[in-house]
């Protein structure tokens, strides 16, 4: 891809002779420009469209890239991952490939509580080190926003070092991380089956001091069986409400205990995974104007057969996201690529929805909309380049990377 290098002209940069994806809401599919160009300048999109009706001053100045027929689409945005945790649980899949069930590799001492355990044995800077190596991976295809959970710490100890783990990610690479606080993930050892005090615990201790340091930008919960009831995520909730955080849930993956209509009714930025919603619950998310986040990752993982209701959401009208859900036990995913082809070929979503999924959805569930997400003028220039024929092969290809360049905030 060939450069021009001009004067600076306060900042200006030039993508032209490029064929565009906006993503942006009322533009027609896509939003296609087929002889487009962006304009930069100090790190946002200044102009987007085609390259013919460029106003004249931007045209003339900056520094210019020519695309040379590629495509340029909004940066890919992961908006629901578990990245922060330390080891891996290789030898559990191992277990399970072997005929164990999920109970015996808990009696083992697997699953969550795995993780929690080393995730408290890990310092900050080694959790830092041990997740960088996922960052990279989703970077180098083309994500420039990406959301990482707390929850393997499960006391205030070990979800502070977490979140500020998080926090150091966005310091040590050119990318936008969203910090969300899940204490309401699991029951640490040491609550001895008590989930009320452990809620009580994350509710009135935890979360307040994790907001009082900044390092939340949201807030989650796990809600199932397995976890925490509707009633006790609500605890959880009302703090965050009051704490004025958003949001977020996991909410009917295993079972239907209308975690949908609950996250609804707190105006969740979204609810996740969802394969046992019901039409209540998504009538409920559309009016809220709660996103899905669909996991495709988790539910290959885990060799799950309901899928989540597309056709019940398309009916709503409620707003797709797709996400790696990258986690140690459940989706070992670092590739948002092979995700969208997940959920496309499991799940039918179409080239458009899992586009717009992975952008400008991702950017609503993250309550980043206004920021990013799509090619529009304000937004912050992030960019990814790539070197395909039509935008299905973003979607269509598995194992494979087409990105010519990633462009996060005009650099």
């Amino acid at each position: 891809m060939a450069a021009q290098n001009k004067s600076r002209a306060g900042g200006l940069h030039l993508w032209r002779n490029a064929r565009l994806a906006t993503m942006a809401e009322g533009d027609a599919g896509l939003g296609i420009v087929d002889k487009g160009a962006i304009a930069a300048r100090d790190g946002l999109i200044v102009y987007a469209g085609p390259e013919a009706d460029m106003p004249s001053a931007l045209a003339q100045g900056g520094e210019t890239t020519d695309c040379e027929g590629r495509w340029i689409t909004p940066g890919l945005i992961d908006c629901h991952t578990h990245l922060i945790h330390a080891g891996n649980r290789a030898n559990e899949f191992e277990m399970q490939l072997a005929g164990a069930s999920y109970e015996e590799v808990a009696r083992a001492g697997g699953g969550i509580v795995s993780s929690v355990k080393s995730l408290r044995a890990a310092s900050e800077d080694e959790l830092v080190a041990q997740t960088l190596p996922r960052l990279d991976a989703l970077m180098a295809e083309g994500v420039t926003t990406v959301e990482v959970k707390s929850g393997y710490g499960l006391d205030l100890g070990n979800e502070r070092k977490s979140l500020r783990a998080a926090r150091q990610l966005d310091k040590q690479r050119p990318v936008t991380v969203r910090t969300t606080f899940l204490g309401a993930h699991a029951l640490p050892p040491e609550a001895k089956g008590d989930k009320d005090a452990f809620v009580d615990l994350v509710a009135n201790t935890i979360l307040p001091a994790i907001a009082a340091e900044g390092l939340a930008d949201a807030v989650d919960g796990f809600c199932e069986g397995i976890a925490f009831s509707p009633e006790q995520i609500a605890r959880v909730f009302d703090k965050a409400k009051a704490l004025g955080l958003p949001v977020k849930l996991h909410a009917d993956q295993l079972s239907n205990l209308h975690g949908a209509e609950l996250a609804a009714r707190y105006g969740a930025l979204s609810a996740d995974h969802l394969e046992y919603t019901d039409e209540a619950g998504a009538a409920a998310m559309a009016k809220a104007g709660t996103v899905a986040t669909i996991l495709p990752g988790a539910y290959y993982f885990i060799r799950e057969t309901r899928k989540p209701p597309i056709g019940l959401f398309r009916q709503h009208g409620v707003k797709m996201a797709v996400a790696t859900d990258n986690n140690p036990g459940t989706s070992p995913l670092t590739s948002l690529l092979l995700t969208m082809n997940m959920a496309a070929t499991l799940f039918g979503l179409t080239v458009e929805e899992c586009l717009a999924g992975t952008t400008r959805e991702a950017a609503r569930a993250l309550g980043l909309l206004g920021q990013t997400g799509t090619l529009e003028a304000g937004k912050s220039a992030d960019l990814a380049i790539w070197d395909i024929e039509r935008p299905a092969e973003l979607v269509y290809r598995m194992g494979f990377n087409p990105l010519h360049a990633r462009i996060w905030r005009g650099q």
